[in-house]
């Protein structure tokens, strides 16, 4: 008898695979950041990244990070978290104790969402900002509203073969 195989991607590298990938449709040349939300029973509920509002065409969005505040993105863009919690579809309570994957710690304005969306627990990858205010608030915040927080430590690369063979 045939054993399964053993090799096959975890559940957190599964959605962590999956927030990467989201990640990949950013036109941002910067920061690319993807969000994949996870509800209790590991079904994949919403997805979200960094990008453009609806209408705002990419090619004329100011995609710069210096200079006045109105012509740089910061003024303008919608965070991964964003994305993922308005593109969810369904019942609002399904929200409620989920997960959420992301690449990149949110900022404070993405964990008032996250709070206040219902998701109980955020595992990113990277915390580069940390010594930011804006992080230091959001991890304020989720101590504050009980949602735990914590890094996932894979250091596993994942090649995908989109050619069809």
């Amino acid at each position: 008898m045939t054993k399964a195989r053993t090799d096959y991607l975890k559940w957190d590298e599964y959605f962590m695979a999956i927030a990467k990938l989201s990640a990949m449709r950013s036109k941002d040349p910067n920061t690319q950041v993807g969000a994949c939300i996870v509800g209790s029973d590991n079904r994949i509920l919403s997805i979200g990244y960094n990008g453009a509002p609806n209408g705002f065409l990419d090619d004329s969005f100011p995609w710069g990070r210096d200079g006045e505040m109105m012509d740089t993105k910061y003024a303008y863009v919608c965070h991964a978290e964003l994305n993922a919690i308005l593109n969810y579809r369904g019942s609002r309570k399904d929200l409620e104790g989920a997960k959420i994957y992301v690449d990149l710690f949110p900022c404070n304005e993405c964990a008032k969402l996250i709070i206040q969306s219902g998701i109980k627990e955020v595992i990113y990858l990277s915390d580069k900002y940390k010594d930011t205010d804006s992080v230091k608030i959001s991890k304020k915040l989720f101590r504050e509203c009980g949602v735990n927080y914590y890094p996932l430590e894979i250091n596993k690369k994942i090649a995908i073969d989109l050619t069809n063979n």
